[in-house]
């Protein structure tokens, strides 16, 4: 039996409950993209809240901390035995003046332990500035600086600084036995400089002990932003107590002289030198 044929009122009749029936799952779909929309509003902004919570935080958390031995203008001094200045040592007396006097030159050093220059300095001259330190017949004044990251592979100038502090800070006696070992193994420019763990093991050699503050002092790179800092200020002004200002490293000044070289001779000559403290301290 073939069925009845809608009438054509009844095929109107469904066609508008067909297209309530869209139009109402049309609008259900429209409210749950809203409040999709909504609850992905509120989890960004809750994300946000998070993130920045977190940076606040940890910004909170972290210490800048500052080099107390470094007292001396952003520099460490070290006097007679190679004992080094701090706040709870007592100086000897054939060392206390702060920039120099003619009885006891103040040699005064800004380096950076990248630096090929301040090496062909440092290496032959060492010996000599060693034996009027220790002596007490000078005091010397040693200003880590670090703008040469460029020219290593792995940021030895300011990792070098950074540990040269650390030494500083925790085996302050130790000092001018580290810088020394600096100097004689530094790296080629564009090379790969020693890692952490050489550092490490060359404070040791310098006469630290062999803990983990220095070890955490190091690899966590404690005094970058003092080190970023001091740098940046003696870029940006003259050595203090003079008008010298710091165009590049060594710079060195003896007593508020500068000692200046013309030729690679001159700058490796310990004679030279030596005569050029001479001469500062007379005058």
């Amino acid at each position: 039996m073939t069925p009845n044929k809608p009438t054509r009122s009844e095929q109107r009749e469904a066609a508008r409950a067909k297209a309530r029936e869209m139009r109402e799952q049309h609008k259900k779909g429209e409210q749950r993209k809203k409040l999709f929309l909504r609850l992905g509003i509120v989890a960004a902004i809750l994300g946000s809240v998070a993130i920045v919570t977190s940076v606040v935080v940890s910004g909170a958390n972290k210490v800048e901390l500052t080099p107390a031995n470094f007292s001396f203008n952003d520099g460490v001094k070290i006097g007679a035995n190679l004992e080094a200045f701090t706040k709870t040592s007592t100086p000897t007396p054939s060392a206390t003046p702060s920039s120099g006097s003619a009885e006891v030159p103040n040699i005064i050093m800004y380096v950076d332990y990248q630096c090929p220059i301040c090496q062909a300095f440092e290496v032959p001259n060492s010996s000599q500035i060693e034996s009027w330190v220790s002596s007490g017949a000078a005091t010397l004044e040693v200003h880590p600086v670090s703008f040469l990251d460029g020219q290593s592979l792995n940021s030895y100038s300011s990792r070098a600084a950074n540990a040269a502090i650390c030494v500083a800070e925790e085996a302050p006696n130790s000092f001018f036995k580290f810088h020394q070992i600096l100097f004689e193994n530094q790296p080629a420019e564009g090379t790969a400089g020693p890692d952490n763990a050489q550092l490490i093991d060359w404070a040791v050699e310098a006469g630290a002990a062999d803990n983990d503050v220095i070890a955490e002092c190091i690899n966590n790179k404690s005094y970058d932003s003092w080190l970023t800092a001091s740098t940046t200020r003696i870029l940006n002004e003259v050595v203090p107590e003079t008008d010298i200002t710091m165009g590049g490293t060594p710079t060195i000044i003896v007593n508020g002289q500068q000692y200046t070289w013309a030729t690679g001779e001159e700058l490796v000559s310990p004679a030279r030198f030596a005569q050029f403290l001479q001469a500062a301290t007379q005058g």
